[in-house]
């Protein structure tokens, strides 16, 4: 949560680029991140979150990233707060937009948790 102290540094332009990544995108339990790409000329933050809310779910950030995908197309970042988002995914395909990449924050712990103990088995084989 974000407090007037934060807000008054953020203001003041006095945040990391890493604080001010962790107050602009804070991690939620329960949500799920989404990428798709598209022509600039297709992309509509409405039509975005109708789709989004189509599921009865809630857009809690969207952002049109500084990546590319191969074809050159801006890369459009989401997070939603559902854990399984296969039903956003089938409703922006409906809207024309095609996700290729889901991903939920239990996913990220998941596979932290599995890098550290692959850490740990490598250490004790080392023994």
């Amino acid at each position: 949560m974000m407090n007037n102290d934060t807000l008054q540094k953020y203001i003041d332009g006095a945040l990391s680029q890493t604080e001010k990544a962790a107050v602009l995108n804070p991690q939620v339990e329960d949500s799920s991140e989404l990428l798709f790409s598209c022509h600039p000329a297709d992309y509509a933050a409405s039509t975005v979150a109708r789709a989004v809310e189509d599921c009865d779910a809630r857009l809690l950030g969207l952002s049109v990233t500084a990546m590319r995908d191969r074809a050159g197309l801006p890369v459009v970042a989401l997070k939603v707060n559902v854990r399984d988002a296969s039903g956003v995914a089938r409703s922006l395909r409906r809207y024309g937009y095609d996700p290729f990449y889901i991903g939920s924050a239990a996913d990220s712990t998941l596979r932290l948790r599995a890098r550290e103990r692959a850490k740990e088995l490598i250490h004790y084989l080392e023994i």
